[in-house]
């Protein structure tokens, strides 16, 4: 067999190179991969401890010696626990931050709690959270940081943006409350009342003051990314106009969407006036397709979701629409004032939480004379 002749030698040479660069890139990769996760757990280790040592520092503060001394002996002690430790420790034992470990300690007593919620939260989540006034809103937003992963920013915007007073949980007497949150803390299970809002904002939509069906869906679609941020976390889009066909006549759903954590399509319809009460028969047709025709082993009910422009909330407690797993929503194009939009969701939920008071009353006299008749 003859030599190989030397463009032959410079081919090999080069498959040869070319084969090494590409086993060097691939492990370069995984070696860069493996580097990547391996910092990302030191990170939530590190920060997981810190979150620990805060905690502890502010509750033995708060037991030695603010329990008893809030007022100005407090305060001195703890310029001069923040002059010595900063020190010693750097900026992050400063007066300033010294009381927000005491806030910390203040709100989350359990220490349980805290190590769990720093397994994803940062102390900057923390800071965010701690001085909100009212405690459910406080773990409300801590268990959907930690179960979504939320950076700090978007925590955040959720909060700026009033999610927990949008959301359906919202609504319910504190006690239910209290109890939702407790079963996603241990179980991480989310409801459709930790996941449905009311109004929903749609300013990103830059829609005109005239606009048509069309146009909000089309609008929508176009940023679909951002609807989908505030629907909320695991919707994932199906279908637009998605056809339904029942005795050879074809019916069109607007957005069809599937929630991954509640197992369920969500079927969403596009009102532009008020919510009306042909609205629920028109979702009831779709719900009832969906569950014979695309629902799938392991899935439950498929939910619907109507955002209309307005409605009436005595309209939709007598329709009595959660029974048939429809959600009435609406939707604003154009945020209002602050202090105007913190006002109506105020009370709406003061409506919704006196309307289910009355609805358990009503539902305890029925019951309560059926038992009477049947003695």
């Amino acid at each position: 067999m003859g030599k190989k002749s030397d463009p032959d030698k410079r081919i090999v040479s080069i498959k040869t190179a070319a084969s090494e660069l590409a086993v060097t890139q691939r492990l370069l990769s995984d070696i860069r991969r493996f580097i990547h996760e391996a910092r990302l757990q030191i990170s939530y280790a590190a920060n997981a401890r810190l979150v620990a040592l805060y905690w502890r520092v502010g509750d033995h503060i708060r037991r030695e010696v603010l329990l008893e001394q809030r007022a100005e002996y407090g305060k001195r002690i703890v310029n001069a626990l923040s002059a010595q430790l900063a020190l010693e420790y750097g900026r992050g034992f400063s007066r300033s931050n010294l009381f927000n470990m005491i806030r910390l300690a203040e709100v989350f007593p359990d220490s349980k709690i805290v190590q769990t919620l720093s397994g994803q939260l940062g102390w900057s989540h923390f800071l965010e959270i701690i001085y909100l006034s009212n405690d459910l809103e406080r773990n409300f937003y801590a268990e959907l940081c930690r179960l979504e992963r939320w950076s700090v920013r978007t925590l955040r915007a959720k909060i700026q943006g009033m999610l927990y007073e949008r959301t359906a949980i919202s609504k319910k007497p504190d006690q239910l409350i209290k109890q939702e949150l407790t079963a996603l803390r241990e179980t991480d299970q989310i409801t459709p009342d930790l996941v449905f809002r009311d109004p929903y904002m749609l300013d990103f939509l830059d829609l005109k003051d005239t606009y048509s069906e069309s146009d909000l869906e089309t609008a929508i679609l176009r940023e679909l990314e951002r609807f989908i941020i505030e629907l909320g976390s695991d919707f994932a889009f199906l279908a637009r106009q998605k056809r339904i066909t029942v005795d050879n006549i074809d019916h069109y759903l607007d957005l069809l969407f599937f929630h991954r954590r509640l197992r369920r399509l969500v079927a969403i319809d596009l009102k532009l006036g008020r919510f009306q009460a042909a609205d629920k028969g028109q979702m009831e047709l779709y719900l009832r397709w969906l569950e014979k025709h695309e629902q799938r082993s392991g899935e439950e009910s498929p939910i619907g979701l109507i955002l209309c422009a307005g409605k009436s909330e005595e309209h939709v407690e007598l329709l009595q629409l959660e029974k048939s797993g429809i959600r009435v929503a609406e939707y604003l194009t154009e945020l209002p004032p602050r202090n105007i939009l913190e006002r109506k969701l105020r009370e709406a939920i003061q409506i919704a939480r006196r309307q289910l008071v009355e609805r358990t009353q009503t539902s305890t006299k029925v019951t309560w004379k059926s038992g009477e008749v049947k003695s």
